[in-house]
């Protein structure tokens, strides 16, 4: 089904950014024109600076997100993976052993956290918060409140979150996270329809716009997911309407664009499709898609891995970072840096210190990825195993 009307309207719509500047409306018969002159202000908050200055931070070159939002009940799911109950001491205990790895912030540069961990301490009493700052790394939250039934689409999902979400932020800003995450999904074998993508939007810009005044730079995320086995070109499709109607919404919005970090879904084949594409494949799709979507004034583009393989996420940010580009290209991964540390460490206090060996390898990896530079020469068998998980929920 087609995607909204309304993507071609950034063609006729005026950036905010436009100050002390107008524009020309004219209307009447061919013998007389009248004018109107429309001024059009530039959006600022009391935040303007703070969210330039975190975004660049974040946007920093070798470094990615690492991602650690899940909620209580799929970090359980990971727990169970390993034979561990999940209760709240497990969560702090994986937790504590991602956030307190020496030397992260090398290669990590923002970590996103669930709510219950933003305000968690280590075992020794110092707040995660603080064990990120002293690495240089941001503290970050997840604000939705999840997917739910988008009534009268095409069993499609619509993100929840928005009410109370302004004083949330502000909380969430006192006890020391400096930007935000949103995750909407668009669903390619359900349509998308029209409905779907309009709310997934609007949903983002409202949010963009909520975090911005609260001095949280938000992360616009609308996933789209890797279900269904249509080919990369309807992949590029879909994600070109998908972020032209994001943009369009979030400049009604005046959501100061230099304040803004994305995180897309690579431009990959459906899961099922029955040919895989290369990196050099993905690469150029997502690129296509990105310059003819997203404005250079955007600081950074922070890829989510949605299920694919440790070494696929890396090889394919890795094309992607061959050539220079108008924004800072990394990652924002959860799975993709995760997995192999979990099963490493099996939930014994014996196998931390490996464990965080682990992720530090991952991590490193990216940021290779993220300069150019890596190669998947010596990457372990389990490294390499695919992670989709048909229809899956975060």
């Amino acid at each position: 089904m087609a995607a909204c009307s309304s993507f071609a309207k950034l063609n006729s719509f005026s950036s905010p950014w436009i100050s002390n500047n107008s524009f020309s409306s004219r209307s009447g018969s061919s013998s007389l024109l009248a004018t109107r002159r429309v001024s059009l202000p530039i959006r600022a908050t009391a935040y303007s600076d703070e969210l330039v200055k975190t975004a660049k931070t974040i946007a920093s070159p070798g470094r990615g997100i690492l991602a650690i939002d899940e909620s209580n009940a799929t970090c359980g799911k990971r727990l169970a993976s390993i034979g561990l109950d999940n209760t709240e001491v497990n969560r702090q205990a994986y937790r504590q052993l991602l956030l307190t790895t020496p030397g992260l912030g090398e290669y990590i540069s923002g970590a996103i956290l669930f709510e219950e961990t933003l305000y968690q301490s280590t075992t020794d009493g110092k707040k995660f918060v603080d064990c990120l700052r002293d690495e240089n790394i941001v503290p970050g939250i997840k604000v939705d409140k999840g997917l739910v039934p988008l009534p009268g689409s095409n069993n499609e999902s619509w993100c929840q979150g928005l009410d109370g979400l302004a004083s949330r932020s502000a909380e969430y800003y006192k006890q020391g996270a400096r930007f935000a995450k949103w995750r909407t999904v668009v669903s390619i074998p359900c349509g998308p329809s029209a409905l779907a993508v309009k709310e997934a939007a609007w949903g983002l810009a409202r949010y963009a716009a909520i975090s911005q005044d609260n001095g949280l730079v938000p992360i616009v995320e609308p996933e789209i997911l890797l279900d269904g086995d249509h080919p990369i070109e309807r992949t590029l499709e879909v994600a070109e309407k998908v972020w032209s109607e994001v943009f369009f919404y979030l400049a009604q919005n005046n959501v100061i664009f230099e304040g803004i970090l994305l995180k897309p879904s690579m431009v990959t084949p459906g899961a099922e499709h029955k040919e895989k594409a290369s990196p050099e494949t993905i690469a150029k799709h997502t690129l296509t898609m990105l310059r003819r979507r997203v404005p250079p004034a955007v600081p950074g583009i922070m890829f989510l891995s949605g299920g694919q393989s440790e070494v696929e996420a890396t090889l394919n940010l890795n094309a992607m970072n061959q050539s220079p580009n108008p924004w800072h290209v990394s990652f924002s991964y959860a799975r993709a840096l995760q997995n192999t540390v979990l099963k490493t460490w099996q939930g014994r206090p014996e196998n931390v210190e490996a464990a965080q060996k682990s992720l530090l390898v991952r991590a490193k990896a990216n940021s290779l990825a993220q300069l150019g530079r890596y190669s998947a020469e010596g990457e372990s068998e389990e490294a390499k195993k695919g992670m989709f998980v048909k229809g899956y929920t975060y």
